[in-house]
């Protein structure tokens, strides 16, 4: 029996209302009185709109957020605002034309539109829009994605979350299937108990209709639900008859959809070689759940299957030299193997890959499918550590003669270098996420490629253009095969498709020839969807091929995917959506985000009621004090690092000096600025009314005049908390030599010394074992032991130095450093006009005792409402934090991240003189 599993389509609506007033304390209240969202699935191809209706029912202006999370592989096609009957509409651009209006709205203080990667499968999705009191607002979000059969099943998960009860609240989903459904199912949390009566489901032959209408007591009593509403999802699965063994194929409006799935094959017995990291950084959870997952991967292998086990650290450790038959008695032998297998070391992947290759080419089987699957959760740091001539080397020894499979176990991964070699070896990438069903995870890879049925795939079509992928190296039980492309002569009557591969036991030939008229079942109201299918899939597979080609076939392919995304407003990696917003034409830009890429730049904001003000005491000679100011509402008060309101912030830092009147505050003149009274201060405000930067640039004040930012004085750690999106971050004062890391049971310890006004450390030291120390700065790397000296220069070719459990690979601007289980990439930064060190600590074990300022373990937050900025619960402590940015030095492009900014003794749980060190 065919094994079943999922394909995913996911909506997630979420509203956040924030007051933009900070005068006085008020109830935020908007009503969303309609909220929809309906999905139509026609052949495969789904299209969803999400409809929300608001209301702000105060007598002021408010600012609605709008969040909605959608799939990771669909495509935004549409997106607009209607406002008091006045429509406006986001318009899909090429990224730098797009680019060019986020650098000017950015330069007036508006805010961006953003969409970032948000888990395993969603993007999130945001825009805002001021709405005037008493006024509505309405929000229209569309997506588009081509579902992907697995194991036998397609899946549509919808997700509901608005936020509030709705009075109004309707999903309809309705799905439409030529051949017929054979297989349909409704459940998920929103299907049970007291919400089970407001689901309908409706089937005929070709259609299955889904509604789910809950009333509004319904969506605060169900389980999940609170006074925040719905807070849950449904799950429709299902499948198609699968009558012709030559597939069922589509046409309409000139263009054709083919959908290849047979299962009347015998399966092809396997040749399989599972390559498993057990470097330092797979340990505790991850190696446990790697074990259980190969423990149940070895269970299921057929008799006639042939396996091969391969472990690696630095070292390359193999089960058994040769391909072993799935025998009971070498089934248990491997799982012995396997439970067995401790972390342990640096990451050789080059050589472990080739002992897995050399193993399937050494055992060569008539009538069998070989699969080499790796399991990796690190970069290469020991024996080839070049990505590049890595996936050189493999790609040759391979040959193409079989697929190659990569999983990533999380986000320390090099995701792009897997993606690249899986895809130069007919594999794919796939990323494990650190959580608690990583097992499962593992296993349900491993379940996608279990049964091999075909093996070089070709399909040939009659009279046709722009065909989608028609080559493919395997096809596995419960998948399926996609081409679209366009026919050419309109007018023909007949279509003919051939299918040519290679079975358990030889060449078959599929082939079939239908008339065209009876080709176009299609609803009249989705006669364009066959036309954005094919768009859908060239765009998907252009973008693919992108790491596989060069010079100006790639620039050629890459034009091609651009030009399509354009023509049906895709927002893809090559494109943005534009949002004109009603406020002075405030502009913003959202991005498609690539996979485990970093986040993008957040922008500034300003308040066009915005003050900068000084203060002193009267009489007083002193430095004068720096703040906000709103309407009526003077700031006075001690410089902080950062000062901020709501969500518009300036990093200040201690003024440099200066009489305090007519005075001098950094570079700006207050002279010519009267002087109010605000107590016992005298006090100068001038109106912040264009763009602030930070981190040392200016910021520009009407009618000319400039404030420069104090010098550095501090470093600023991103610190990420459990449960939470949004990060801590924490100030450490320059300058001092301080502990960074510190291990004592395994007498390993990193220290940096930072100086005043620069970013980061002049020099950071490494101590490991008492006889292995390194010392880095911004000119060398010099390694010592009781036997070696070693010196790099930054400035070399890229080397490496192996020794006693410790690995020094030095890279572009970075030198990898692996000490027993530790591992720290330091990179050089240079920055305006400074020369700087930055740590990285990519692996660390678990489950210890660490100590310094990077030693912290997870550490986690509760967010206790408060005006203007929440109050933070922090160990058992209540602090009021600032809504801030830190610059994040641990990647070569230095993102920046918003993050909640909160004192050092907080997080550290002690002062700055508990880290410091007497020297390195």
């Amino acid at each position: 029996m065919m094994d079943r599993t999922a394909v995913r389509l996911i909506f997630l609506g979420v509203f956040l209302i924030i007051a933009t007033s900070a005068s006085v304390k008020k109830k935020q209240n908007v009503d969303i009185y309609s909220f929809h969202i309906n999905s139509t699935v026609t052949s495969r191809y789904a299209t969803t709109v999400i409809t929300s209706r608001v209301v702000n029912t105060l007598n002021e202006s408010q600012e609605v957020h709008f969040e909605v999370k959608i799939p990771k592989n669909a495509f935004i096609s549409k997106f607009r605002m209607t406002i008091e009957g006045k429509t406006y509409d986001g318009v899909v651009k090429e990224k730098e034309a797009a680019k060019q209006q986020y650098t000017q709205a950015v330069s007036r203080g508006q805010s961006a539109g953003l969409v970032k990667s948000v888990g395993r499968t969603l993007e999130d999705f945001k825009t805002s829009v001021t709405v005037a009191s008493l006024s509505k607002v309405t929000f229209e979000l569309t997506y588009e994605e081509l579902l992907k059969r697995r194991l036998g099943k397609y899946e549509l998960l919808i997700n509901a979350r608005p936020m509030q009860p709705v009075a109004d609240f309707k999903i309809d989903v309705h799905i439409h299937e030529k051949p017929g459904i054979s297989f349909f199912e409704v459940k998920g949390d929103l299907s049970t108990n007291d919400l089970a009566n407001a689901i309908k489901t409706t089937r005929a032959d070709k259609d299955a209709w889904v509604t789910f209408y809950p009333t509004r007591d319904q969506q605060t009593t169900c389980k999940g639900c609170d006074e925040n509403g719905l807070n849950g999802d449904l799950l429709i699965t299902y499948d198609v008859e699968r009558r012709n063994p030559q597939g069922e194929i589509m046409v309409s409006n000139g263009y054709f959809v083919h959908y290849f799935a047979p299962t009347d094959i015998p399966r092809i017995p396997k040749n399989v070689v599972f390559i498993i990291d057990r470097s330092g950084s797979m340990h505790g959870r991850k190696i446990e759940q790697t074990r259980l997952a190969l423990l149940k991967i070895l269970s299921d292998l057929d008799e006639d299957d042939h396996f091969g086990l391969i472990t690696f650290d630095s070292q390359v450790e193999i089960w058994k030299h040769e391909l072993l038959k799935a025998t009971k008695a070498n089934l248990e032998d491997a799982k012995s193997f396997v439970k067995k297998i401790r972390d342990r070391g640096a990451t050789d992947i080059n050589t472990a890959l080739l002992k897995g290759v050399n193993m399937i080419k050494q055992h060569p089987r008539e009538g069998t499918a070989s699969i080499l699957i790796l399991l990796t959760d690190g970069d290469p740091t020991a024996g080839e550590t070049n990505t590049e001539t890595i996936m050189s080397i493999v790609r040759k020894a391979i040959g193409s003669k079989f697929p190659l499979y990569c999983l990533g176990f999380g986000y320390d991964v090099n995701f792009d270098f897997l993606t690249q070699m899986s895809l130069e070896n007919n594999g794919i990438a796939r990323r494990i996420y650190e959580d608690s069903d990583a097992d499962l995870q593992l296993q349900g890879f491993y379940d996608e490629v279990a049964i091999p049925l075909l093996s070089d795939i070709q399909l040939i079509y009659t009279e046709v253009t722009n065909l989608t992928k028609t080559n493919f190296n395997m096809y596995f039980n419960g998948s399926e095969i996609v081409v679209s492309g366009q026919i050419m002569d309109n007018s023909v009557e007949s279509f003919t498709a051939e299918v040519i591969a290679i079975s358990k036991d030889n060449k078959v030939t599929y082939q079939d020839t239908v008339k065209t008229k009876d080709l176009s079942d299609v609803p009249p109201e989705n006669k364009d969807f066959m036309q954005r299918l094919w768009a859908y899939l060239t765009v998907k597979q252009l973008l693919e091929r992108q790491v596989l080609l060069k010079g100006q076939e790639k620039e050629d392919e890459k034009k091609e995917a651009l030009k399509l995304s354009l023509k049906y407003q895709f927002v893809t990696p090559l494109t943005s959506l534009v949002v004109t917003k009603p406020q002075e034409e405030e502009v913003e830009v959202a991005d498609k985000p690539k996979e485990g890429g970093e986040p993008p730049r957040p922008p500034v904001a300003v308040l066009p009621h915005l003050m900068l003000s000084v203060a002193w005491p009267h009489g007083s000679h002193n430095i004068p004090q720096m703040g906000f100011a709103g309407p009526g509402h003077p700031s006075v008060g001690a410089v902080q690092p950062a000062i901020s309101l709501g969500r518009y912030s300036l990093a200040t830092g201690n003024p440099r000096g200066g009489a305090a009147h007519p005075g001098v505050f950094g570079d700006v003149d207050f002279a010519s600025t009267p002087i109010s009274r605000h107590g016992d201060h005298a006090l100068k405000t001038v109106p912040l009314v264009d763009m602030f930067e930070k981190a040392g640039r200016s910021i520009n004040l009407k009618p000319g005049s400039k404030v420069s930012v104090p010098r550095v004085n501090s470093n600023r750690f991103l610190l990420p908390a459990v449960g939470q999106p949004k990060p801590l971050c924490y100030d450490v004062p320059l300058p001092h030599k301080i502990k960074l890391l510190e291990d004592s049971a395994l007498e390993f310890s990193m220290n940096g010394e930072s100086k005043t006004s620069t970013h980061g450390f002049c020099q950071i030291a490494f101590h490991y074992q008492k006889n292995h120390h390194l010392i880095i700065d911004t000119t060398s790397i010099r390694y010592s032991d009781d036997q070696n000296n070693v010196e790099f220069l930054w400035d070399q070719e890229p080397t490496q130095h192996n020794i006693e459990g410790v690995y020094l690979i030095l890279r572009n601007n970075e030198i990898d450093v692996t000490m027993g289980n530790f591992r720290v990439v330091i990179l050089l930064h240079k920055k305006d006009g400074n020369v700087f060190l930055w740590p990285d600590i990519r692996q660390q074990p678990k489950d210890v005792g660490l100590s310094g300022i990077l030693g912290k373990g997870n550490i986690s937050y509760e967010e206790i409402q408060g005006p203007p900025l929440p109050i933070l619960k922090i160990m058992d402590q209540e602090v009021r934090p600032s809504w801030d940015r830190v610059t994040d030095y641990r990647f070569p492009s230095t993102p920046v991240v918003r993050c909640w900014l909160v004192p050092f003794q907080t997080v550290m749980e002690g002062s700055i003189s508990n880290f410091t060190v007497a020297q390195l």
